[in-house]
């Protein structure tokens, strides 16, 4: 089923029948495991209470890569899984998964010894079979990285990780899931569990909350699946219900099974002008306030640099937005190592901040918690956590492990892709346009078998770039026209990332914007100015440096 106009209609039309699973969240998690239970053949429905990839999904630091840091805190399995994983993702995501070059600058005062990164380098590249890093003086440093002015450079060390546009890659997991017959529907509230007689959870009441319709309905499944990350505890929490007077040691037992497991941890970023910090390699350093690893990483040409690791607290909010200590905090790190690019607040084009979905072990420092994944299973309830995006596809394996219980014997090859390869004909629309090689493999890692349309029904205008971004005007006609976007946010925020990348969020585009979209979504000028302002308000308080 396309994501044309009218999609939701038939989408909602299909849900009044007995699914083997239905999954809440359109995460990574979620996206991956719908698109291994498409693979499997099973009657798999995807629900997202806001759009897919509105939550940490989008909000990450870019990164497909092993965990270089996790070393440091002998968390060996889940480096070695994660470095295994990046390597597959490189070569079945290619052009939405690239290699990145990394330079990591041992600076004077660092809390840990250049030769101890050097070893952890060393067992890195042994756990992905390649031997891809080196050392280098100061001299060689300033060479590869003129920016690289801090006086307090002793050398440094190049290595490789992996980079990816997050929200892409959900979205073509979740496309793909549902050309292989399963089901995904964003803007889907789950209100409320449906429980047996017996207590297992059987089924959800589902509401829509697009603002198009006002409709509300129980869709039951043999086994449910709770993938929604960071507000994981939230769905949980409906499992038991809150018992103030506990009776007896069962009931003691069923409090304790119901203490929130998940530690919500913050990861704030500012986005830079590649003008203002010219970096052709990302560039990983130790904060020198406290020895945190932090990042400025080339992003689709901008400069992404984060990430803080805080606890967030108990209200967990879809749109976060970074603290006024996080963002200095992220300032002196960048001054300290760039000096001479004299970076201010005024540089920051936009920020973004994410809910981390951490297994809470107690660590006193965040950034301690482990990154692996857990399953817990309650009552049928089946939540899947934890983790993080480069594991996205071992997270789904497990999963479907687990529902063997409900389901019996499930016929699942893990060595089958987890993204479909293109057709030659398919990378064949792009011989004779004029768009460079690394051009033609970005629109098609995007939109693959859709990327025809692109070309279609363009004007000249339509195919150019749009600002400084490396996007083009007719990606915004094809995102709107099919790709299941409800609000402009959808399409600014993750579909095409202008309200990251394009100054003032891409704001002042909104009239050559509205022009191409309004139309391909049917939006009146009323509905269109109610859009119009409700981004305004969200990209001000979220997405701006305030």
């Amino acid at each position: 089923m396309e994501w044309t106009r009218g999609w939701r209609d038939k989408v909602w039309a299909e849900l009044n029948q007995q699914w083997d699973l239905i999954i809440i969240g359109g995460g990574i998690t979620g996206a991956g495991i719908l698109r291994q239970a498409a693979r499997a053949k099973l009657r798999a429905l995807l629900v997202e209470a806001d759009d897919f990839a509105s939550g940490t999904s989008s909000r990450s630091s870019k990164l497909v890569h092993g965990g270089l840091r996790y070393l440091k805190n002998a968390q060996f399995r889940i480096t070695l899984e994660s470095v295994r994983e990046r390597e597959y993702l490189l070569k079945q995501g290619r052009g939405l998964v690239n290699r990145l070059g990394f330079l990591y600058p041992c600076l004077q005062g660092d809390h840990m010894p250049g030769w101890v990164f050097g070893a952890g380098l060393t067992i890195y590249d042994i756990m992905a079979g390649q031997w891809s890093h080196r050392s280098y003086d100061v001299d060689d440093m300033r060479e590869l990285c003129p920016p690289l002015t801090t006086p307090a450079l002793r050398g440094g060390y190049r290595y490789f990780d992996a980079n990816t546009d997050d929200a892409r890659l959900v979205l073509r997991l979740l496309r793909e899931s549902v050309s292989d017959g399963g089901l995904a529907l964003n803007y889907a509230r789950v209100d409320s569990l449906l429980r047996t007689q017996n207590g297992q959870v059987c089924g959800v009441v589902l509401r829509d909350i697009s603002g198009e319709s006002e409709r509300q309905m129980e869709v039951f499944a043999r086994v449910i699946i709770n993938a929604t990350g960071a507000w994981a505890d939230e769905l949980r929490g409906q499992i038991f219900p809150a018992c103030a007077s506990a009776a007896g040691t069962g009931e003691r037992s069923r409090r304790e099974q119901q203490k929130p497991r998940l530690r919500p941890l913050r990861g704030s970023h500012l986005v830079l002008p590649s003008n203002r910090l010219p970096l052709t390699r990302a560039v990983s350093f130790m904060h020198p306030r406290d020895g945190r690893p932090v990042m400025a990483i080339p992003w689709e040409g901008a400069i992404i640099f984060g990430t803080t690791d805080v606890d967030h607290g108990p209200n967990l909010q879809t749109d976060p937005s970074i603290s006024s200590s996080e963002a200095e905090y992220l300032l002196e790190a960048l001054r300290f190592v760039f000096p001479e690019q004299e970076l201010t607040f005024s540089d920051v084009m936009s920020t973004y901040s994410g809910l981390r979905p951490v297994i809470n072990t107690g660590k006193a420092d965040p950034s301690k918690e482990s990154r692996e994944h857990a399953i817990w299973d309650e009552n049928g309830l089946l939540t899947v956590s934890g983790g993080k995006l480069t594991t996205f596809r071992i997270m789904a394996r497990d999963a479907l492990k687990a529902l063997r219980k409900y389901l019996g014997h499930i016929p699942f090859d893990p060595d089958t892709p987890v993204l479909d390869s293109f057709p030659p004909e398919v990378e064949s629309l792009f011989a004779d346009s004029t768009f460079a090689p690394t051009q033609r493999l970005r629109l098609l890692a995007r939109y693959g078998t859709q990327s025809a349309q692109l070309f279609n029904t363009a004007s000249p205008s339509d195919l150019e770039p749009v600002s400084t971004t490396p996007y083009i005007f007719s990606e915004l006609r094809q995102a709107a026209r099919a790709e299941g976007v409800i609000h402009l946010d959808d399409l600014l925020l993750r579909r095409v990332r202008l309200g990251l990348l394009a100054p003032n969020g891409g704001m002042d585009l909104l009239p050559r914007i509205r022009t191409i979209i309004q139309p391909e979504l049917g939006w009146d000028d009323t509905r269109w100015e109610k859009e119009a302002s409700d981004y305004a308000e969200l990209w001000n308080a979220s997405y701006r440096l305030s």
